[in-house]
Parts: structure tokens; sequence; C-alpha cells
């Protein structure tokens, strides 16, 4: 597709009702941008981890606008490697009734890999980037890449071989 084609489908979309979803935390990072391209939307999130020792993603957190089932949906992730953590939000949109053909995922930068499995097991999914990198290595990362990008956003360095951060209480 070409460029502009997103911007000018929010642009034309008065009669379409419109609503973000971020996966978190990278996702929040495009959160801005689509709320200045497209006011009066709203916002909803889910947070998927994936396990470090199984490579699975896992949902921990949903929280979705009430009438998402009518909307054309925005899923955002700044990142996508392997597509896993991505097929599971757009499985949790179809659960909640939204069609396939209304979900556009939004990402800065996706790995190969992960665009031919969302592409294989999702058709009337739309993908829009920024950029798709070759390769994936076996840490779930894309190379070349941009290493953490909710890292490199937030200014947090969490990696494996530390302890996790104790929860508020």
């Amino acid at each position: 597709m070409r460029a502009g084609w997103l911007a000018g489908w929010l642009a034309g979309g008065r009669n379409k009702l419109i609503v973000g979803v971020s996966i978190l935390r990278a996702g929040e990072t495009m959160e801005q941008a689509l709320c200045e391209v497209s006011q009066n939307i709203t916002i909803g999130k889910i947070l998927i981890q994936t396990n470090l020792d199984t490579g699975e993603p896992e949902l921990h957190y949903l929280r979705l606008p009430k009438d998402i089932k009518e909307a054309h949906v925005m899923l955002m992730d700044a990142t996508v490697a392997t597509g896993a953590a991505a097929m599971m939000a757009i499985r949790v949109l179809l659960d909640h009734d939204v069609p396939e053909e209304n979900i556009i995922l939004l990402s800065m930068l996706m790995g190969g890999s992960g665009v031919h499995s969302i592409a294989y097991a999702f058709p009337n999914v739309k993908l829009v980037t920024t950029a798709v990198d070759k390769e994936v290595n076996d840490e779930f990362h894309i190379l070349p890449g941009l290493g953490n990008f909710g890292d490199r956003y937030f200014g947090t360095d969490f990696t494996a071989d530390r302890q996790e951060p104790p929860m508020a209480s």
C-alpha cells in the first residue's frame, strides 16, 4: 500500500467508530500520535508478556472499550518480532466480536517471520509498518532491530538476568 494510506483512512473516518488498543508496554508509545490524528478516540489496553522459560505469550491484563465490536481497531505495538503477542491480541479482539477485517495492526518495526505468521493466520488483518527486518534471534529480538523499544522510550532497563522489581503494595 502507498504511504499516507492510514492517515487518509483515518481522516475519512467521520462515520467510522475507531478504537485504539495498545499492546503494553511498547504500544503505549504510539497512543499520542493516534489520538492527535483521530480525536475523540477511545483507547484500550492489553498486557501480553512473553514467558521467558517457554517463549510463549501470556495474557495478564485486558481493558477494552464497551463498543469495540462495532469499531475499527488500531492495534498498536512498536515492534513485532515473531508475531506471537500480536496474534494473541488479535485472538482476544476476535473473541470480543471484532471482525478480522476491522483490525489494523500498527507497528514501527516488524520481523519478517512475524509478518508472515500474522498474515497467514489472519489474512484479513491489515498490517502497517515502517520497516521489516529479516532476522529474529533466539531471544526473540529483531535484528538489527531497535533493541527493547519500550525500555528505550520509558528509560528503563529490565533484563532477565536481574530480579524483578518489588511489587508496589
